[in-house]
């Protein structure tokens, strides 16, 4: 017999995971190949580099930069499809049609509910032009990156080369 789940049990289940995050943790050595970050971009007082999940506790730099590299990517990607959900909700819409069946773009409604009105066609151009931008376009092809998510490959100069290391951080 399973026990019946209540909003009570709920409730009290949520308060003790919250006082868990409030008690005292013991305090543990810090590791030297921590602190070979310590330096980095993001790195601030009172925790100074912060890896809860210890992803980099053996001090790869490699690895470390791999994993900024994704995580400032996926960031931008977010950003975008938050404006892309912004625009959609405000009503904007592409002109004309989707398909050669008629179906208009603004027959398809928000949200993951598109993914069922879009044809599978449709679909299929989405993930290979991912795809593309992810093979072609989201990387460095020139090797004349300044940083590690500099995706320009040489045909925007913003004048960053201009600044002074400090004007840069």
């Amino acid at each position: 017999l399973i026990p019946k789940f209540t909003m009570k049990t709920a409730v009290f289940a949520s308060l003790l995971a919250t006082a868990a995050a409030f008690a005292p943790a013991a305090n543990k050595a810090s590791s030297s190949a921590l602190k070979a970050f310590d330096d980095e971009l993001g790195a601030q007082v009172p925790l100074g580099f912060w890896d809860p999940l210890g992803l980099v506790a053996d001090g790869d730099e490699e690895k470390f930069s791999r994993l900024r590299y994704v995580e400032l990517k996926h960031g931008r990607i977010c950003m975008l499809g938050v404006v892309g959900y912004l625009v959609q909700e405000s009503g904007t819409r592409l002109p004309g049609t989707i398909d050669l069946a008629g179906t208009k773009f603004t027959d398809i409604p928000n949200g993951f509910a598109a993914f069922k009105a879009i044809p599978a066609g449709g679909l299929v151009q989405l993930l290979l032009f991912v795809g593309l931008l992810e093979a072609c376009v989201m990387t460095d092809l020139t090797g004349e990156a300044e940083f590690s998510t500099d995706f320009r490959n040489g045909a925007i100069d913003y004048g960053w080369d201009t600044f002074d290391e400090e004007t840069k951080l």
